[in-house]
């Protein structure tokens, strides 16, 4: 497995980013899922192979609990 790290923007608060770092605990495709709301950052492990279909699910969910944050890889 290997760790991506993004940054992640519009977020409004401690327990918008809690919220969603539960949601996204739930994809399958990804472990060690951490989002740090004062660093803006998003961290998490994934297969590289299955990189493509974990964003996918990401940014569904994303979409879904907060439709004003994106995420950028650094």
């Amino acid at each position: 497995m290997k760790n991506y790290k993004f940054k992640i923007e519009g977020l409004d608060c401690v327990n918008c980013a809690n919220e969603l770092e539960e949601a996204l605990r739930k994809i399958t495709l990804i472990d060690n899922v951490s989002i740090n709301f004062m660093m803006e950052s998003l961290v998490f492990s994934c297969y590289e192979n299955n990189l493509n279909n974990a964003l996918k699910q990401i940014k569904k969910i994303i979409r879904k609990e907060e439709p004003d944050v994106s995420i950028e890889e650094i």
